[in-house]
């Protein structure tokens, strides 16, 4: 049982039939192999061919000899023989007699005579779907899930061929318990079949009403209870959007299913939530390709700890659609990595390019200069993303996570940095450098940073620590005299006082020269060292840190004070 209130059990249709999609080989030539119950998500920046790619796919299911634009070729495979798939065709369609000796099957979005309906069939695995395209594979773009939460037309359950998803409802109260638990812990309201509304099906949403004692659902004072409920199709695009997309998920009998933005219309946990239900409960032999542009959607997915998941980002490159591919296993090392779990990294793969920061502080800061520089040009700014990992030793994880599925990774640390092999190394690494071509500088800088003497010695910090504390009267602590004492205690270690001034605490000759050769090399690997020493280091007129110092420089003029020139040419060098 999952927590969404018990998964169905079995199919809901008996089908012996199924086609999926075997192998896709994208517009760099990149093949990639599926297996016909994955979920394979779609991500990228925008434009960068998410949609088209589905699309694509829906055309290639159709004829497999032509060329898609991002899905250039598809291979497909089936499963089952042909007297078991027109007994399937009968189950999902009507059957139609007419002058001809053999019957057409009438469907869900699909008409095809039974001898066509063979052929197709048995030419499948060379040609392509054909005219069973749509038996086997659905495009739900937005107003097609938004149409499914429309009544159905009502049929003779006994007789007739259940042809609309909410018919699958309508004959099986389980079903319909199923899905009023999903639509309750996304809206908390229940979703109800109207079984008794004349010559459609429709959906009602709010408290399901009960039948009175001796009452039950075809009695008219329950029939007046369901009716003054809302209609589903009457509601908004989010609600329609949610039923849309998981009735067609789980109980409609295509097995390959193209949803383009799954989340669309849905508020973040809505989104969340949908990705989990889908990555949690869908149906054996299903298989799903989902473009999104929502993190909390592939979450949600992510959520579910699924081993059926294929991540693929689309990265434009003027004609060609580059693809990166997030097998399982890179999926579980990222999702058990609660730094990447709890934080917003997994935006980095909507975005053209992504800056990793130490601190939420860098990160607004670096972002404000950003858009001044830009002059609020969202076409730039919005394409970049500044995230933080809470400290330099967890940036490589980061790094190594975004750059498998070719995220294009720039970094900004502070001076210090260089003090410790780890992670200064591994940074260089992950982000595809060589080690060896600053090993040496490395060494001479670090020897000679740690040679020279500190501002201060230990009888002076005792003593410029004496007199603070001498001067303090008050019961508590005061928070100044604890910044005073930090900045002692920095000036007391060599390394510190660097971070305070950076570059210029290098000694000069072969060391200054090494250090340019180092930043030469990191720069050449879109890593950014803040030369000056440390964040509050490009404004030094602001005496506090971290998230104090943000808000006061916030507050300056960005694009004209001088002072700040140093930051906004910092800026401008990684985003040229």
């Amino acid at each position: 049982m999952s927590e969404f209130g018990g998964m169905l059990e079995k199919e809901v249709l008996d089908l012996k039939t199924r086609v999926w999609i075997k192998g896709i080989n994208f517009s760099d030539c990149k093949d990639i192999i599926f297996e016909q119950d994955d979920i394979t998500i779609f991500v990228g920046p925008n434009n960068a061919g998410k949609s088209a790619a589905l699309k694509d796919i829906s055309n290639l299911s159709r004829n497999i000899k032509i060329e898609g634009k991002v899905a250039k070729k598809i291979t497909i495979d089936k499963e089952g023989n042909e007297e078991d798939f027109i007994t399937d065709l009968k189950q999902i369609s009507r059957t139609v007699m007419s002058n001809n000796p053999l019957p057409t099957y009438s469907g869900f979005g699909f008409s095809v005579y039974e001898s066509t309906a063979k052929s197709n069939w048995n030419n499948a695995i060379k040609n392509g779907l054909s005219d069973l395209s749509p038996v086997f594979t659905y495009l739900l773009n937005t107003e097609a899930r938004l149409s499914t939460a429309n009544p159905a037309p009502n049929i003779a359950l006994t007789r007739d061929s259940l042809s609309h998803p909410i018919h699958f409802l309508q004959v099986n109260d389980e079903i319909e318990k199923q899905f009023s638990s999903y639509f309750r812990q996304s809206f908390n309201l229940d979703l109800i079949v109207h079984r008794n509304a004349g010559n459609q099906v429709p959906l009602h949403i709010g408290e399901k009403p009960i039948p009175d004692s001796g009452e039950d659902r075809v009695s008219i004072n329950y029939l007046k209870k369901l009716e003054a409920l809302p209609l589903l199709h009457e509601q908004g695009d989010g609600m329609r959007s949610f039923v849309g997309v998981l009735l067609n998920s789980f109980i409609s009998s295509h097995s390959v299913l193209l949803v383009d933005e799954p989340e669309a219309f849905l508020h973040p946990p809505q989104a969340r939530l949908l990705g989990k239900m889908l990555a949690k409960d869908l149906p054996r032999g299903k298989q799903l390709f989902l473009a999104t542009h929502s993190g909390d959607f592939l979450r949600g997915l992510l959520d579910a700890n699924s081993q059926k998941l294929k991540i693929i980002r689309i990265q434009r490159n003027g004609d060609i659609n580059n693809v990166s591919l997030l097998n399982q296993e890179d999926i579980d090392a990222l999702w058990n990595d609660p730094l990447l779990r709890y934080s917003n990294v997994l935006e980095g793969l909507f975005h053209s390019k992504v800056i990793i920061t130490e601190s939420d502080a860098d990160c607004r800061f670096y972002s404000a200069i950003l858009d001044t520089i830009t002059d609020g040009n969202s076409e730039i700014s919005n394409d970049i993303l500044f995230i933080h990992c809470g400290g330099k030793h967890r940036m490589p994880s980061v790094i190594k996570a975004l750059r498998k599925l070719n995220v294009p990774v720039y970094v900004i640390t502070d001076f210090d940095v260089l003090n410790d092999l780890n992670p200064f190394k591994y940074i260089i690494d992950e982000l595809g450098g060589d080690w060896s071509e600053v090993d040496s500088d490395w060494n001479l800088v670090k020897r000679e940073i740690e040679s020279k003497k500190p501002e201060l010695s230990s009888e002076d910090v005792k003593k410029e620590i004496y007199n603070i504390l001498e001067r303090i009267t008050d019961i508590n602590f005061p928070k100044q005299s604890g910044q005073e004492i930090q900045k002692i205690l920095k000036k007391s270690s060599a390394w510190s006082y660097a971070k305070l001034v950076g570059k210029s605490f290098v000694p000069s000759g072969d060391a200054t020269r090494a250090i340019e050769r180092i930043f030469k090399n990191l720069r050449r690997w879109r890593f950014f060292v803040v030369e000056v020493g440390e964040l509050e280091s490009l404004a030094r007129s602001i005496g506090n840190h971290g998230p104090k110092w943000v808000n006061e420089v916030l507050q300056k003029d960005l694009k004209n004070d001088p002072e700040l020139e140093i930051a906004r040419k910092f800026v401008r060098q990684i985003i040229s």
